[in-house]
């Protein structure tokens, strides 16, 4: 019995390591104010793409709001360089229509993994088990952070090679490979606005991630040992 409740405290661990990353991401993308303009200038993108910020960061905005599903498609028209043009071009809303589905799965996965973790602390609770609850979150969240920092270190040493490799992964076209002469969404999210964005995110998560660590281990120490 001590097995199934260590393997239900694991689990309680990983769903909620999975709902702070999805969650890290949506705070660097969603409520970070003026991150997506602050990226923008400085890269310079408006170099490559003859528009005022200001429309530019509707279309952001508007983009944004489609990967939530809270709009309906990308036809989206701005000024550009002097006239009104559609901004997405069809391969550009298909990538996007590829991400979408990919926002929306995640969070479905948050969704999922709080309730699966507070489904399995209620149960360790209700068997009175905190003592194996609190050691397997700190055991549980270790081995987690285990692994997104050698992910991160490595993404560190190669980020275009591990950039390119998550692509091939969660994809199964070849719509993501853009090309700056023709997509302007590239030019827009250049590889070091990703590289910026995995790594506040990566910060956001670690430190969320410590402070569950610690917080068990506290109470641990509290209230068990």
């Amino acid at each position: 019995m001590k097995l199934f409740y260590h393997a239900t405290g694991l689990l309680a661990a990983f769903c909620l390591m999975c709902a702070i990353l999805v969650t890290a991401v949506e705070a660097v993308v969603y409520w970070n104010d003026g991150y997506f303009e602050k990226e923008y200038r400085k890269y310079n993108v408006l170099r490559h793409v003859p528009m005022e910020m200001n429309s530019l960061l509707y279309v952001t905005e508007e983009m944004m709001d489609y990967l939530r599903g809270d709009r309906k498609d990308l036809n989206i028209q701005v000024p550009i360089n002097g006239r009104i043009q559609e901004f997405f071009n069809e391969k550009e809303k298909r990538h996007m229509n590829d991400v979408k589905e990919l926002f929306l799965a995640a969070e479905r996965l948050r969704t999922q993994g709080l309730w699966t973790a507070a489904l399995a602390g209620l149960l360790l609770l209700w068997r009175r088990q905190i003592g194996i609850l609190l050691r397997t979150l700190q055991w549980g969240v270790g081995l987690f952070l285990a692994a997104v920092g050698t992910i991160a270190f490595l993404a560190a040493a190669s980020f275009t090679k591990y950039f390119t490799w998550f692509h091939l992964l969660l994809f199964d076209n070849n719509d993501w490979l853009l090309n700056p002469a023709t997509d302007r969404l590239i030019n827009i999210v250049p590889e070091g606005f990703f590289r910026d964005t995995a790594f506040f995110i990566a910060g956001i998560f670690l430190a969320a991630a410590f402070l569950l660590w610690l917080a068990a281990r506290l109470l641990d120490k509290r209230f068990v040992n």
